[in-house]
């Protein structure tokens, strides 16, 4: 990864990004979330108020070691592994999803924290459904490798050590207006309508979901 301008939404200014502090259970664990898209950042800026801004960065990504989900060797079932080993579901939703869970960490999941830097998909609240429709066996594989590899979730840069926060140049923040607080809102209306309609379209077809393939690894193995 060559020097990128990346931006980090957000409703403050955020010249210093600091290693070690965040949320432990976003998509990739701790780290400092960014994209390539202005409009993207100044979205997630306003996502919850009318303002907000969009901190760009200069970022020197050579010399890192880099994990790119977006890769064809990595297929949607990586990326939903490293999601549910990192997201907060409640104790019902581990419970009802062990089995499946289990599955996921055992034969997908990827330490992140091996890396430097993540590139991958996001599943903020306006696509979470999705992978949960998946867990849930509700929506075949093939749909959400669909959904995934049409990038509909949209596409996150993650800076996850030291190393890789060292590379970090603030240059400016951007306020984000209030256009983009009804941008996302309608994004998530949207998103809401798709997945009902996705829910509907699978419930009588036959493609495999997560238990068929789950059978299918114990019949391998």
């Amino acid at each position: 990864m060559e020097k990128i301008t990346i931006y980090h939404g957000s409703d403050h200014i955020v010249s210093k990004p600091t290693y070690g502090v965040g949320n432990l259970h976003n998509d990739y664990g701790l780290g400092f979330y960014c994209t390539s898209s202005l409009d993207m950042a100044k979205e997630w800026a306003n996502r919850n108020t009318m303002a907000g801004y969009a901190n760009k960065y200069q970022f020197d990504g050579r010399n890192l070691k880099i994990l790119d989900l977006t890769d064809q060797k990595y297929s949607v079932l990586n990326w939903i592994a490293i999601l549910m080993h990192h997201r907060n579901l409640t104790s019902t939703q581990r419970s009802s999803y062990k089995r499946r869970l289990e599955f996921l960490e055992k034969n997908f999941y990827i330490n992140v924290q091996e890396y430097d830097v993540v590139i991958g998909y996001r599943a903020d609240d306006a696509y979470f459904k999705f992978p949960m429709y998946y867990l849930s066996n509700e929506i075949s594989t093939q749909k959400l490798e669909e959904i995934y590899h049409l990038g509909n979730l949209g596409k996150q840069i993650v800076i996850i050590s030291e190393k890789a926060f060292s590379k970090i140049k603030y240059l400016t923040s951007i306020p984000s207006e209030q256009v983009f607080y009804e941008r996302y809102q309608t994004r998530k209306r949207q998103a809401d309508a798709r997945f009902e309609q996705i829910r509907i379209e699978e419930i009588n077809k036959l493609q495999p979901k997560i238990d068929d393939l789950i059978k299918e690894y114990d019949q391998r193995h």
